[in-house]
């Protein structure tokens, strides 16, 4: 059974950074996307990078690209996301997600398996 574990969230002034942690554990094959989402208060949910453990190619949404970065490390089946120059509309209850593809996706209906949230609050 595919399980997720968020840790890393935390408070941070803004402009500062904070890294994400999600384990992953179950996964029957490589050919997955191990995804970060959040919500905030009365928002949707949103897409905000993805990873593929076939090739570690990556996508990072355009609201946080060149702030943040995923990367995976394949032997601890972990995957991050490092968060610099953090603002307050980050803040968020922070997701990882698991999409069986090995085509980087996100498309919020192609994740079937989800971990916790981990809060993520910016002051200003």
């Amino acid at each position: 059974d595919v399980q997720l574990q968020a840790s890393g969230g935390g408070l941070v002034q803004a402009g500062g950074s904070l890294r994400l942690s999600c384990a992953a554990s179950g996964l029957p094959s490589s050919d997955y996307n191990i995804a970060w989402w959040r919500q905030a208060p009365g928002k949707e949910r949103e897409g905000v990078a993805t990873i593929s453990l076939y090739d570690d190619a990556t996508d990072v949404g355009s609201l946080v690209r060149g702030r943040f970065t995923i990367s995976s490390d394949n032997a601890k089946n972990t995957v991050y996301l490092t968060m610099d120059n953090l603002k307050p509309d980050d803040t968020a209850v922070y997701y990882c997600a698991a999409a069986p593809t090995r085509y980087l996706t996100l498309i919020l209906g192609a994740f079937d398996h989800w971990g916790q949230g981990t809060q993520v609050t910016v002051s200003s």
